[in-house]
């Protein structure tokens, strides 16, 4: 019975996205089409313990969820026709000698749905949420512990997610020509925001979120094999697959954060650094124009490259920073390369930067502005004012384990 269940569930995270992105595609109605999915679901839990697992997990649970859309359409007069149309097609699977040809046309579909719970109508954490739901296959109570909120709260989000998009009438589509650009640049950044949420949580007690980092890891080798031509697609996998290749490492034994200079590389899975790198070679193997991943991707594959951290290319990574800054313009990027700037060519160079960034304003309310500005200081001499720095720094993060390295790092330097 536990190898049964455990197929269940391995079988509902890897097709629920296709399942769910087939039934939308012939019900026209996503909602309708989670619901069916999930009966597919409670019957596989029921039926498969008792009558062994199918050769064919995903193909046994596309039939189970079209059955239960028919009996749903013959419910409805009038939409007797459709129901025909799908019996149909439940015919013709049967007569095949395996199910697989029922499910190997609708990669098509898995990228609508991508596009469809990404859609420009719904807020950043909505679209993230809903990702996670019907893309991921995630439960509420996953997506909710991931984000650090009730369950209740997180289910009020996806319901008016959903809500939204049907009021919306948003079509089931993957857009064309600029729409198409913007949207699948919509796609990657939720898929980005899910990682950096695992990655680096901005709440909580905890300095990581892995799970979150796995998800968004999945969803990025997913849409890197429904669009093979786009490069920047290629670059988020590769970007991904080599920041999470670290993530074993950037924690100690007590659950502290150790940051990437004092990291055991031993402890890198070396595994993932290889899917990046490939990834990033057929990024760059397009012969497109690169953008902010690629870019990106280039600056983590250096520090993966390095067998040690006086071995990084530091010149490099402020070389690539430098061309993002000039592809993506924005203060996050400029304090970045103010890091890479001083590892190449020193603190003073990189406090001007720093400075100019404080006076400016745009970052006021982001911890890791005074936390650079602290360690730049220290690094100068100037350890009072660095001290006050790492003060401040502690005083804006929402993140426990932060504040609690941040004040650490305070307290050092009252005792010099």
């Amino acid at each position: 019975m536990a190898d049964a269940q455990a197929a269940v569930t391995a079988a509902w995270r890897h097709e629920s996205p296709r399942l769910i992105a087939a039934l939308t595609r012939v019900t026209g109605d996503f909602g309708l089409a989670e619901d069916l999915a999930q009966d597919a679901l409670v019957a596989a839990l029921s039926q498969w313990p008792r009558e062994g697992i199918p050769s064919n997990p995903a193909a046994w649970l596309m039939a189970v969820a079209k059955r239960r859309a028919i009996d749903r359409f013959r419910r409805d007069a009038v939409a007797r026709r459709e129901a025909e149309s799908m019996a149909g097609d439940l015919r013709e699977d049967a007569r095949s000698a395996d199910l697989t040809a029922a499910v190997d046309h609708i990669e098509d579909d898995v990228l609508r749905l991508m596009f469809l719970t990404c859609h420009p109508v719904l807020s950043p954490e909505s679209r993230a949420a809903l990702t996670l739901r019907l893309v991921g296959g995630l439960t509420t109570t996953e997506i909710a512990n991931g984000f650090l909120v009730r369950e209740k709260t997180m289910g009020q989000r996806i319901s008016r997610a959903k809500a939204t998009l049907a009021q919306a009438r948003a079509a089931f589509e993957v857009p064309q020509g600029e729409e198409r650009d913007a949207r699948l640049a919509d796609v990657m950044a939720v898929i980005y925001l899910i990682f950096n949420e695992g990655y680096a949580a901005t709440t909580g007690d905890h300095w990581m979120r892995p799970e979150l980092c796995l998800e968004a890891l999945r969803l990025a080798r997913l849409l890197a094999t429904l669009m093979p031509h786009e490069p920047e697609v290629h670059g988020l996998q590769a970007l991904l697959e080599i920041q999470a290749s670290r993530l074993r490492a950037r924690r100690d034994s007590r659950g502290e954060a150790v940051l990437i200079e004092q990291q055991d590389r031993r402890r890198w899975d070396w595994l993932l650094i290889r899917r990046g790198l490939a990834a990033l070679d057929r990024a760059e193997a397009t012969g497109r124009a690169v953008g902010p991943y690629v870019l990106q991707a280039a600056i983590a594959a250096c520090h993966a490259r390095a067998v040690t951290p006086d071995a990084t290319d530091w010149a490099r990574i402020a070389e690539l920073y430098d061309q993002l800054a000039r592809r993506v313009p924005s203060p996050i990027v400029e304090l970045n390369r103010a890091v890479a700037l001083s590892m190449a060519r020193g603190p003073a160079v990189a406090l001007v930067l720093v400075d100019a960034l404080v006076a400016e304003g745009r970052l006021a309310s982001y911890h890791l502005l005074p936390s650079v500005r602290a360690d730049l200081l220290q690094k100068l001499g100037r350890s009072e004012e660095a001290r006050d720095e790492y003060e401040h720094a502690a005083a804006l993060t929402s993140n426990g384990r932060e504040r609690a390295l941040l004040l650490n790092r305070a307290q050092a330097l009252r005792r010099e």
